[in-house]
């Protein structure tokens, strides 16, 4: 079995570390522009399964041509190519699953559902962490009640030691962070969808020692077109991202006074886009190599069972991986995506065609796949 993966950045590096894994799999694929910016736990196993090949993803014609032979293609690609290299796994004949992120690709993905079904394929985007993992808790949550009056998603990717001011370090794409804190969130209120704006009503969540106390917090894309598939059959539904407290107190003056704008502006003649300025000043200070992360999850399904009032809750708490110097990050995300794509290639998914992971993605097969990766859901 044959596995291509797109992108050779953090979440590429750990879906191809982890394919490799596999038995099943005879050669993981990974194709990058820099291949060679794979991560060093990748780079330093010298596995002979590994293919690195140098790959433009604009050139199709060139993408097309890799992906023939493949069983699945795995997108880590930023957002924005996710639909264009949809368009070519169906041409091609592959299963795909991307970490999406962004509702309006998904959206438009979702075009392909006929011939990608008339042709036995899985196309699966958002298959990360949130969304992806989250999506599929919740689901299962929802299946378990006779009626949903609420869902509540809280998930975070935190330093384990944080440092002032913003208490945070990079754990995945900066740009990609800043582009959830400045889009708005679809939710569900009343049961109609509505937008609320990023970094809006603050709230605090509890966990167990030593994280304790997190602030939670609106961000747009994290739970993909739930809010358009449940509109009307659930009161309430959202999705807040998890920072320790005080981050929502710099972000947003920071947002409000226009350095996260992608508008140009003309400075010393020059035109400078203020997020890309952002992101050079910041990313140097927030990169931490050495930092240990962890990934903090809770999804709370509330509602009626058998006439009476009942709810589920799902518990996540992921620490940085000592022996394969994996961040938690990367084991929640990257390995939700190789574990997608092998359940693809295995024909195991709920429906071909395409399908977000909560249509899609089997519960129990997701979660064993995970706790084989030493990944834990609890249940309450």
């Amino acid at each position: 079995m044959k596995m291509l993966v797109l992108g050779a950045g953090l979440q590429g590096s750990a879906c191809a570390f982890d394919l490799l894994q596999d038995p099943e799999v005879t050669q993981v694929t990974l194709a990058d522009i820099q291949p060679e910016r794979m991560a060093r736990f990748l780079s330093s196993r010298n596995d002979p399964k590994l293919r690195p090949v140098t790959l433009d993803v604009t050139d199709h014609t060139a993408v097309r041509n890799l992906m023939a032979g493949h069983a699945a293609v795995m997108s880590a690609l930023p957002y924005y190519f996710n639909g264009p290299m949809a368009a070519l796994v169906v041409a091609t004949g592959c299963h795909f699953a991307d970490l999406g992120g962004n509702t309006q690709i998904v959206m438009e993905q979702k075009q392909l559902d006929a011939e990608a079904h008339a042709k036995g394929l899985s196309i699966m985007p958002d298959c990360g962490l949130a969304p992806g993992m989250v999506n599929i808790l919740a689901a299962e949550g929802m299946r378990r009640l006779d009626t949903v009056d609420r869902v509540r998603i809280y998930v975070g990717g935190l330093p384990q030691h944080p440092q002032p001011p913003l208490n945070y370090q990079i754990v995945y794409s900066l740009e990609g962070a800043l582009d959830y804190y400045t889009t708005p969130s679809w939710i569900l209120r009343d049961g109609k969808r509505c937008t609320v704006d990023a970094l809006s009503e603050l709230e605090q969540v509890e966990f167990p020692t030593p994280i304790g106390t997190l602030e939670a917090f609106h961000t747009g894309g994290g739970i993909s077109t739930m809010p358009f598939t449940w509109q009307g059959k659930v009161r309430e539904m959202e999705y807040k991202t998890l920072r320790y407290p005080g981050h929502v107190a710099i972000m947003k003056p920071i947002r409000e006074l226009g350095l996260l704008s992608l508008d140009p502006l003309m400075v010393k003649g020059h035109p400078v886009i203020p997020r890309d300025l952002f992101i050079a000043a910041v990313s140097p200070q927030l990169t931490k190599p050495e930092g240990r992360d962890l990934v903090a999850l809770r999804i709370i399904v509330s509602g009626d069972k058998h006439g009476k009032p009942a709810s589920t809750t799902f518990d996540l708490i992921d620490r940085f991986d000592e022996v394969h110097h994996v961040s938690a990050m990367m084991r929640t995300t990257g390995y939700s995506l190789s574990i997608t794509g092998l359940v693809q290639a295995r024909r195991q998914v709920i429906r071909f065609g395409v399908t977000t992971p909560d249509e899609g993605m089997p519960f129990d097969r997701y979660v064993d796949g995970l706790k084989q990766r030493g990944i834990v859901i609890r249940e309450s």
